[in-house]
């Protein structure tokens, strides 16, 4: 239990949008470009030898932790003038990549695709490889506490995390009986709108559930 929560401690401090603007003022008194468009991170992987439970992580933590992958990523920190605003418009070829997937899963958990669609395009822009500043992860991204809650154990497998993804929507829809107070759980969790009755004042959460509704009124548009 002592490892678990030093492992979660040092992936939050590590993940942080504070610490990675420390790395990159560090960057830049040291004369290097502070603001790279890219990051290069590395995931690890550390699987309990007594549970078989998956752990991922930015950092190495312990000796028998072994590389995973190595992703570029997002500097959230990098203003490019050319565009200043999160892109959320729809591209119709990247709406495919996934679509049986999105469909077959769609109905299993009885959702429309096209919600499915949105999130993932908000979320990640459909990357399964995507890596946040905070440690969410794949199509949907989904932190690791929650890919756990889940059942997923593979957040970079595309089936595993839209299957985790919707399992997680379904529940939040069935919890808030709104889409709007789901979306922002979605988002910024279920404690923190029900501590404050409503979308969290959030400026984040708040974009992120125009954005999705937004994108998923332009889908249904589409029919």
């Amino acid at each position: 239990m002592k490892r678990l929560f030093l492992l979660l401690l040092f992936i939050f401090i590590l993940s942080s949008p504070l610490y990675a603007r420390s790395k990159l003022t560090g960057a830049k008194n040291k004369g290097l470009n502070s603001k790279p468009a890219v990051l290069a991170t590395k995931i690890y992987v550390y699987e309990d030898p007594e549970t078989g439970e998956k752990f991922f992580s930015n950092i190495k933590m312990v000796e028998n932790s072994r590389l995973y992958m190595v992703v570029a990523t997002r500097n959230p920190f990098f203003e490019d003038p050319k565009n200043s605003a999160k892109d959320t418009s729809f591209s119709p070829n990247l709406s495919t990549k996934f679509d049986e997937l999105f469909n077959e899963i769609a109905r299993t958990y009885n959702l429309d695709p096209k919600l499915l669609h949105a999130i993932a395009k908000v979320e990640s822009n459909y990357n399964p490889r995507a890596v946040s500043p905070k440690g969410a992860l794949g199509v949907m991204q989904l932190i690791p506490s929650t890919a756990r809650l889940v059942g997923v154990s593979d957040p970079f497998d595309p089936r595993e995390n839209i299957h985790g993804g919707a399992r997680y929507l379904k529940y939040l829809l069935d919890k808030f009986r709104d889409l709007t107070l789901a979306l922002a759980a979605y988002n910024a969790g279920p404690k923190a709108v029900e501590a404050y009755g409503g979308i969290p004042p959030y400026a984040e959460t708040q974009r992120y559930v125009r954005s999705v509704l937004s994108l998923y009124q332009r889908l249904k548009g589409l029919e």
